[in-house]
Parts: C-alpha cells; sequence; structure tokens
C-alpha cells in the first residue's frame, strides 16, 4: 500500500497513456513519473526525511500535484496549505506541522516572509519557489530540472506510516490537522474508484482546489487505475463545461455552489456535457430543487458524498438519486454509520440523533492533539457534530450540524429545513440560514439569499414567502438579507459563522 508504487506500475505497463493534463501540458504516466522522481531527489537534496513534513503554499498547480506522490515515495508527509492563509494563521500551521521544507510561489512570498520570523522550523534555504527563486529562496524548476530522473532508493515506506496531514478548513474555529495513512489512501482509490465505475479509460476533471480532502475521492481512484486526470488551475463554468466537451470527460467532483453555477451559467447546455458519467455532489448539502433539475437535465449521473475527512462517508448513488430523493445515502462496504444518543445508544430509525461511524477511512487522529483525538474518535468510531436519521432501509437523511442548530426559546430549529423552502423560490439563487439574537427567544433565524442573475425580488417579499410556507410558526424568519455572494473558503464551502458573528458581536457588546 506504498501509494507511489501506483505511479511506478503505470509508468512500467501503461507508459504512454495520459496521465495528467494542466493548461497546455499533457503528461503520460513514463513524463509524470518521471517529473516525480526529480522531485523526490530534490526534497531529500535538501535533506528531507522519512516522516519529515513538507508544506505547499499553492493554488492549483502541476508541481503541488507532483509533490504529493514525491512526498509519497521518499515517505515524507504532504501537509497541503490553503493560499488564502495569512498571518497567523499561515505559521501557526506550519508551526504546528513542524514543516522543514515550504513549496510556493513568487505571488505568496511576501505573506511568508511577513511571519518567517515566527517560523519555528524552517529555514529560509527550505523554502522554494516554483516559479523562479534567489538565494535566500530555492530555485524549484532548477533544482528538478538538475535532479536525477532515476527512482530514488526505496524508503521502506508501510502502509501505516502518514501520508499526509490535511488541515481542516477552518469553518467553525481554529484549523486541525487530520491524519492519513497511505493504508487509508490506498482504500480511497479501491473503495471510490468502485463507486464511482471508474476504469482506466476514464477521463477525470478537478477544478476545486486540491488543498482539501474532497479533491482525493476523486484522485486517489484516478491514478489507481490510471485513468486521465484533468486539473483546472480554479472553477469557472465557462471553461470547465468547455474542457467538459472538449476532453469527453466522464466523472466530475464538484461542490453546490459550482453545480449552482454550471446550471446557471450560459454557457450550460446538457448536450455538451452528455460524456459525463459521473457527477458528484460534496462538501455541503445541494438544495432539492438544484438536485431535481441536474436529475432531470443530466439523468442518471448524480452522486451525493457525505462525510467527514475524519474518516467515514455516506454515498448516495445514481441508482438511488431519485429514489431517496432528500438522502445523503448509506455507507460503503467495509464501513457502518449510526445514528446515536447523548450517550451514545442507538436511536430509533426516523429519529435524529448525533451521526456516526466508522470504516477503512479513519484518520489516525489530529495531529499533536490527543485529548482533542479521544473526544471525536471514540472506540473506533467517529463522533461528526451532524444531526441526522436513518430510515428503514437504513439510508441517512441529514437534519443539520450540531453547531447550527437554532435555539429559539427553548425549541429547536434546524436551518435546513427553512433553507429547502427558501430555495424553492424562483429567484433565489442560494440561501443560508443562520441565527441571529433575540430579546425573547434568545435567537431567531435569518436567511442570507443570493439571487438568480436577473432576478428581481425584495428581501420583504422573500421573507413574507418563506415564512407562508414554514411548517412552524419558530421557522419564521425574522428577516431576509439580500447579498451579492456568500464567502467562501478555497474548498467553496459557504461561510456561515462570517455572516453570523457580527450580529452576536453587537450582541456581546451589549453584555
Amino acid at each position: 500500500m506504498e501509494l507511489s508504487s501506483l505511479l511506478v506500475h503505470h509508468a512500467r505497463y501503461r507508459p504512454h497513456a495520459t496521465a495528467v493534463v494542466f493548461e497546455q501540458q499533457r503528461l503520460d504516466y513514463l513524463s509524470f513519473s518521471t517529473r516525480v522522481d526529480r522531485v523526490a531527489h530534490l526534497l531529500t537534496g535538501l535533506g528531507v526525511k522519512k516522516t519529515q513534513r513538507v508544506a505547499t503554499l499553492l493554488p492549483n498547480t502541476l508541481e503541488l500535484l507532483e509533490l504529493y506522490w514525491a512526498c509519497a515515495r521518499i515517505g515524507a508527509v504532504a501537509v497541503p496549505l490553503s493560499p488564502l492563509l495569512t498571518g497567523v494563521g499561515l505559521s501557526s500551521l506550519i508551526n504546528d506541522a513542524g514543516a522543514v521544507c515550504l513549496v510556493t510561489q513568487k505571488s505568496l512570498l511576501p505573506v511568508v516572509t511577513a511571519v518567517l520570523p515566527e517560523l519555528q522550523t524552517l529555514a529560509p534555504e527550505r523554502i522554494l519557489l516554483i516559479d523562479g527563486g534567489e538565494p535566500p529562496w530555492g530555485d524549484y524548476a532548477a533544482l528538478a530540472a538538475a535532479a536525477p530522473d532515476r527512482e530514488p532508493p526505496a524508503a521502506d515506506v508501510g502502509p501505516d506510516d502518514l501520508f499526509n496531514i490535511m488541515y481542516t478548513s477552518g469553518t467553525t474555529g481554529l484549523p486541525k490537522g487530520i491524519m492519513h495513512s497511505h493504508r487509508v489512501r490506498a482504500m480511497y482509490a479501491l473503495l471510490l474508484g468502485a463507486a464511482w465505475r471508474m476504469t482506466p479509460e476514464s477521463v477525470v476533471l478537478h477544478t476545486g482546489a486540491i488543498v482539501f480532502n474532497g479533491a482525493f475521492v476523486t484522485l486517489m481512484p484516478a491514478f489507481h487505475l490510471g485513468a486521465t486526470y484533468i486539473l483546472q488551475r480554479q472553477f469557472d463554468a465557462v471553461a470547465m463545461i468547455e474542457a467538459i466537451a472538449r476532453e469527453q470527460v466522464t466523472h466530475i467532483m464538484v461542490v453546490p455552489a459550482q453545480i449552482i453555477a454550471l446550471l446557471d451559467s450560459p454557457a450550460f447546455d446538457p448536450a455538451r456535457l452528455a460524456s459525463l458519467q459521473m457527477i458528484l455532489s460534496l462538501g455541503a448539502p445541494l438544495a432539492q430543487p438544484r438536485k431535481d433539475q441536474l436529475n432531470q437535465l443530466l439523468p442518471g449521473r448524480f452522486h451525493e458524498l457525505y462525510g467527514l475527512t475524519e474518516g467515514f462517508v455516506t454515498i448516495l448513488d445514481k441508482t438511488d438519486a431519485v429514489r431517496k430523493a432528500g438522502s445523503v445515502g448509506c455507507p460503503p462496504p467495509f464501513s457502518e454509520v449510526r445514528v446515536v444518543d447523548e450517550a451514545s445508544h442507538d436511536l430509533p430509525r426516523g429519529q435524529p440523533g448525533e451521526i456516526v461511524g466508522r470504516g477503512p477511512f479513519v484518520m489516525q487522529g489530529y495531529w499533536g492533539k490527543p485529548q482533542l483525538t479521544a473526544e471525536t474518535l471514540r472506540f473506533g468510531w467517529i463522533h461528526s457534530g451532524d444531526i441526522g436519521y436513518l430510515d428503514d432501509e437504513g439510508y441517512l437523511y441529514l437534519v443539520d450540524r450540531k453547531k447550527d442548530m437554532i435555539d429559539s426559546g427553548g425549541v429547536k430549529v434546524y436551518p435546513r429545513d427553512i433553507e429547502d423552502i427558501a430555495s424553492r423560490h424562483p429567484a433565489v439563487a442560494e440561501v443560508a440560514v443562520f441565527g441571529i439574537p433575540h430579546e425573547t427567544w434568545g435567537e431567531t433565524p435569518l436567511a442570507a439569499v443570493v439571487l438568480k442573475v436577473g432576478a428581481d425580488a425584495t428581501a420583504s417579499e422573500l421573507r413574507d414567502w418563506i415564512n407562508e410556507r414554514v411548517a412552524a410558526r419558530y421557522q419564521r424568519v425574522q428577516e431576509v438579507v439580500i447579498l451579492p455572494a456568500f464567502p467562501r473558503n478555497a474548498a467553496g464551502k459557504t461561510l456561515k459563522r462570517e455572516m453570523r458573528d457580527p450580529y452576536w458581536a453587537g450582541r456581546a457588546r451589549q453584555i
């Protein structure tokens, strides 16, 4: 289960099959594997040893992709960091990981140099720039070009050796470093490739940031099977549609905001996307009207994945997408999901409780945080903090996040229930509901809305429309706020906290 053996295998037995497409570069498996060999030698030449951490601060680039595999080849640990990080957010994660090497680019160098005095384990000469360096910074391209193109010496990497540390995106507070081994990533390759019906002939397109864990649910199966992996620098709906049509893409993974952008794009045409065999949505709930729209326009392709980077998933298969509308599916083979009460006792079918799960994707723990690990991973079960229920067939339905639940006068209000209704308004592109302070009830729902292009609706009209349709009085929104766009992290997740916190900051000042 040493992951870099996948590239060695394909370079030997399928050397001329297309491995990676990035902008104008098309690399077969032999060429890509050779590049990885050079980068592996580059890292060992800098003194990077097995188990040491190599951090990256990069957007989607070919260099970031090859660094993942080069770290695997020498037994180093890849630590991908979001290029949106700055200041203490950046320095705290580099220090937390104990990174001995950092690869970045010139445009991000100012944010690195600003925190350089605070970095405890990182010397300037081990900071490499992919687009040309000068002392004290290293020139990644020049060093890689000068490195040997042969396989590096065997690193004796075992299945339980650490492959990477994935820092959570920080939507709920300080990020935590989630440790995944070679074994876990191999399980991603084996189990998810089967779930998506991938083959060596598959063409996989990825447009989201590969510094986030969601990217690995298609990345690992693609390289395991020797498929073609197309990486775009960033998401653009028109460019994505054009790439699907031009390259005859078969598999895509997108977050809900990207699905909405695709469906609403003037360039959207089901005929141009006919090659798609799988459209996977993950990262956040997709509103049911959008699922219905997708299943109507591109039937028999939609999958949905619910899960935690910490280590369990459920999958709504394309064959269940209509029959089990509203569900996020069931656990894949070798995995289990339960719904429990506060004492971790199983709840009856149909009764909401905390979702817990286990299986072959479970993390080794949070890097350097044994107490937090023990709180989340109990007797092999990951406690998600999400609320859901199981139906009579064992399919999972999400209710909401525990932390997002609104306590209005002692009544539990789940934002998703209100979001599902608001999203059905013909003028609404996206909606996010969260609790704001209320003098009488403690907190009450507010709906933030992004309108569809060209739509004409006022906040008061939307508020009245929503409140006429919710199931209970306590679900009525006090206010609707129309925004041009939602704040998001680099993974495309909506940052409710950034919208909610200003309201609660005002309450704190009053107290």
